[in-house]
């Protein structure tokens, strides 16, 4: 998809699709029940017979087609709701922006024009909060993940994506000022576009069925995309376990006739002006039957995306890569498959961990977080100073957060609020549940140092995180469970059924945020 950003009366603009937002103003006035976006005479003349008839609101995600719209060079004018005027924000900009992609796609649109967002068409207090620089960046996002499908291997499949997306803003007049607003829209979109792209291409690697994305596979692709974007990458297996000594990840590996993949990515800033070694890791499960505890039938063909922390981690390095922030980041995947056979772990066995600690196995399908823990371990050893790792860990997490929130957890204040102000930006949604110390006694075994579960179903999503706890010692950690956010069952306005490619972007701005 072909991206620009240009300084254009959007009137003037010959374009199949012209997209304009307006907000739900019906709370500030008794005549408008909704207001566009925009300041331009033509724009507002060619839809005030629509607004004033009361036949659009402005709610979220409405539509409204225009055609031949009268005094513009576009063909068909496509107004999209925001929402109420004082609750807009540049999250849900994002959105409107992929309302306006997915009401394309299907009707053949191909080339498709989204007017930028004029504050000034309203007098709310609330919208001079949003910072162009944001709104930007989240326009082009919201057009990526917008543009994706899922139909990769439909023998039918009609190619839909979009050829290109324009953004175009009202001409800002030559001063110093002015200049540097334009500046700070280019540096949003270009930010936007690199985020998006990134984001994309961890939803096409959770897309693909376990058959085809092996751990070897996942190894593959992410060195042919992060090398040639300056991202050094090993690819190891079966006998750098044994040398690292990692018999978690081992143990979870050794069931499955395909080998393992350790993924190192390392990304080396070319002046650091932060003390500090960011470590990614990221469970790769490329598929997870259950192994000898095995998984009901039902559902259990998405288990192909229990690779989706993996994903988020290489598609972060992704867009770090190109972000080029002055920190230096490490990321380790660890990924396997999880099958049951002759060569399987077994409930009851006990296993060493890189570290050193024991742990008795009560269900091998509680293997996410033994791969975790020996990626943990290591990405210390590899000399990271902070750790967040993603993982599509637990059941219990969307039993207790439902489909809209991932967990969070974390055993360290400041590293907490940093990420905080990363999703912030990001617009992804987490919830911090507790990982305190007098939960530790749930994972406690009598014939090792500690159990892969809590022995009970109650508060599964934290006796998980106690477990990597573990193996992070005084390090300061994140942890964020995906399970009930990797993976979308029904289609939004904005965004298809499938993989979400959750985490990219906060676990990126995350990263930028040492960047000082």
């Amino acid at each position: 998809m072909k991206t620009k950003l240009v300084f254009q009366d959007p009137a003037t603009l010959a374009t199949p699709l012209l997209a304009v937002f307006a907000a739900d103003f019906s709370a500030n006035s008794e005549s408008l029940p909704a207001v566009l976006l925009t300041t331009n005479d033509a724009i507002s003349k060619a839809a005030a017979h629509a607004l004033g008839s009361g036949e659009f609101k402005g709610a979220s995600f409405e539509t409204l087609l225009l055609h031949a719209p009268s005094g513009l060079k576009a063909e068909r004018l496509l107004l999209i709701g925001v929402g109420k005027v004082g609750a807009l924000s540049s999250h849900e900009l994002r959105k409107a922006a992929g309302v306006a992609v997915r009401f394309a796609k299907p009707r053949n649109i191909r080339d498709l024009a989204i007017a930028f967002p004029d504050y000034h068409a309203v007098s709310d207090d609330a919208l001079e909060g949003l910072p162009s620089l944001l709104t930007s960046r989240a326009l082009i996002e919201g057009a990526f993940v917008a543009d994706f499908d899922p139909d990769t291997y439909r023998s039918d499949r009609k190619d839909q994506s979009m050829s290109s997306v324009t953004v175009v803003s009202l001409p800002l007049a030559k001063s110093e000022a002015k200049s540097a607003e334009a500046e700070l829209l280019q540096r949003g979109f270009d930010e936007g576009v690199i985020l998006g792209t990134s984001q994309a291409f961890a939803r096409s690697l959770v897309n693909e069925p376990g058959n085809v994305l092996t751990p070897t596979e996942l190894g593959r692709r992410a060195k042919a995309e992060l090398e040639p974007l300056g991202i050094a990458t090993e690819v190891y297996s079966t006998e750098k376990l044994h040398e690292l000594k990692m018999g978690a990840f081992w143990a979870v590996a050794q069931g499955s006739a395909q080998p393992p993949a350790l993924i190192v990515m390392t990304y080396t800033p070319e002046k650091a002006t932060s003390a500090e070694v960011l470590g990614l890791v990221g469970k790769g499960i490329t598929f997870d039957t259950g192994g000898i505890s095995i998984k009901p039938a039902e559902g259990m063909e998405k288990m192909k995306t229990d690779m989706s922390g993996a994903a988020a981690m290489i598609g972060a390095m992704r867009a770090i890569a190109q972000l080029k922030p002055s920190v230096k980041v490490i990321s380790v995947v660890c990924s396997a498959e999880n099958m049951p056979s002759g060569n399987a772990y077994r409930p009851g066995d006990v296993v060493t961990a890189m570290s050193g600690k024991t742990i008795e196995i009560l269900n091998t399908d509680a293997e996410g977080r033994l791969v975790l823990a020996d990626g943990l371990h290591y990405a210390k050893q590899l000399g990271a100073t902070r750790l967040i790792n993603a993982a599509t860990l637990t059941g219990a997490c969307v039993v207790a957060l439902g489909l809209q929130n991932s967990g969070l957890f974390a055993n360290n204040e400041t590293t907490l609020e940093q990420f905080k102000a990363a999703t912030a930006i990001s617009g992804e949604a987490f919830w911090r549940l507790p990982c305190t110390d007098d939960y530790r006694e749930q994972i406690k075994s009598h014939i090792a140092d500690i159990m892969n579960t809590g022995g009970t179903r109650y508060g599964g999503a934290i006796t998980a995180a106690m477990f990597l706890k573990e193996f992070v010692g005084d390090t300061p950690w994140i942890h964020l469970d995906i399970a009930g956010t990797a993976w979308q069952d029904d289609q939004k306005p904005w965004s298809a059924k499938g993989p979400t490619g959750i985490a990219v972007r906060s676990i990126t701005e995350w990263v930028r945020t040492f960047a000082v």
